[in-house]
């Protein structure tokens, strides 16, 4: 029985940090953004340069 109350209070003290842990997480300003991650995917990692004209084609006109 001494067990289960050891158990108990282990359980309420590791529930009572990880709630800490939360609390501090979002005074921290973690959770705020909540656009930014939706479209991320959408983000090019690199730019493509344009074309120059020299690597167009010329066109013939006579």
């Amino acid at each position: 029985m001494s067990a289960l109350i050891i158990l108990i209070g282990f359980s309420l003290l590791a529930a009572l940090g990880f709630l800490g842990a939360f609390v501090w997480s979002v005074r921290g300003g973690q959770f705020d953004d909540d656009y930014t991650p939706s479209v991320r995917i959408l983000f090019d990692d690199t730019i493509n340069p344009l074309p120059s004209d020299k690597s167009t084609p010329q066109t013939a006109s006579k």
